[in-house]
């Protein structure tokens, strides 16, 4: 197999050199065991944090060892009872183009009339993060306003969807003009263009004249201030990615957060895995894909030897919906 490995811990925005595509060979199946071929992968904000050597949810990645991540392949070789050869799987074996895992490891793609690598995506992690997030942990419900932060994202993008089919008001923030008009296709009710120049603040308070009841996060710094800013009584914040500090450890500001205590804000982190009723949420997300609320947008780098520059763009703004690789 051909796969990438991390090749030195970046210090700050990692750089090409910081990665390594290498050669391995691939052993042979034992039972129980599936050689899958990779036909997409994906490239997320929460890898970045596996690239520093410290201690967090998931494991840091090793240096010179294949790096993991989403995939979904396609079964080439099974001696596993119940996936067959041609199953479309999904799994965590990513970075690589091909690779023999237990079958335990491995996902057949629900039947939901999806393409393969919508399970990378809405139907996937950024989809659950999405689902649970807001209505979980945010308890947003019908006529709350929602601010949310990434709007073009794999995640923010399906937050707005989700809302606006539940029943709420949308503000998304998103960079630039092109993708503040997607995200309005969407379906928000009012977009901000963070790159402007208008603080988002400002913008905030413009476009929510009444304050917000749920504040979606998945970029911090200055829109986690807006959102503090003009939080409503008993307001949620559902915080599932600062992408603002990843590559940079510089703090929020946090300039408004006394407002928490008058007005009860609560704030809560958390990560997707966190929530296990797949099937929940697939039977949900389905039946708004049916009814037409749902639309997916994704950004496709072609070729394993693309997938650094995929990931690297994500910090750049370089993707609208997921960003995939396509093998």
């Amino acid at each position: 197999m051909k796969a990438w490995t991390l090749a030195a811990r970046p210090k700050g925005t990692p750089m090409p050199n910081d990665f390594a595509l290498v050669e391995r060979d691939l052993p042979a199946l034992n039972e129980g065991e599936v050689r899958v071929a990779n036909r997409w992968l994906s490239v997320d904000p929460y890898m970045r944090g596996r690239m520093n050597d410290t201690k967090s949810y998931v494991p840091p990645f090793q240096l010179g060892e294949p790096m993991q991540g989403g995939a979904i392949g396609e079964v080439v070789e099974s001696r596993a009872d119940g996936i067959a050869v041609g199953a479309m799987v999904s799994h965590m074996a990513g970075w690589r183009d091909e690779a023999v895992l237990p079958a335990a490891q491995v996902q057949p793609l629900p039947d939901l009339g999806v393409d393969p690598q919508a399970y990378l995506g809405q139907f996937g992690m950024p989809g659950m993060t999405a689902y649970y997030g807001l209505l979980q942990v945010a308890e947003a419900k019908p006529g709350d306003t929602v601010f949310v932060s990434a709007a073009a994202g794999a995640v923010g993008s399906t937050v707005v969807q989700i809302a606006k089919a539940k029943g709420m008001t949308v503000i998304g923030s998103a960079g630039g003009a092109e993708k503040c008009e997607w995200v309005r296709s969407l379906g928000a009710d009012a977009v901000i263009n963070y790159k402007a120049g208008q603080s988002v603040v400002e913008a905030l308070g413009e476009a929510a004249p009444d304050g917000i009841d749920v504040y979606f996060d998945n970029v911090g710094g200055d829109h986690l201030d807006a959102a503090l800013a003009h939080a409503k009584l008993n307001a949620r914040f559902a915080i599932c990615g600062m992408i603002d500090v990843y590559n940079d450890a510089k703090p929020t500001s946090l300039k408004y957060l006394a407002r928490l205590i008058g007005n009860r804000v609560r704030i809560q982190g958390f990560i997707v895995s966190d929530f296990k009723d797949q099937a929940g949420f697939h039977r949900d997300m389905a039946a708004m894909l049916k009814d037409g609320r749902l639309q997916r947008e994704e950004t496709v780098f072609e070729g394993l030897d693309k997938t650094p520059e995929a990931f690297l763009a994500l910090f750049t703004g370089g993707n609208k919906g997921k960003m995939l690789v396509r093998l």
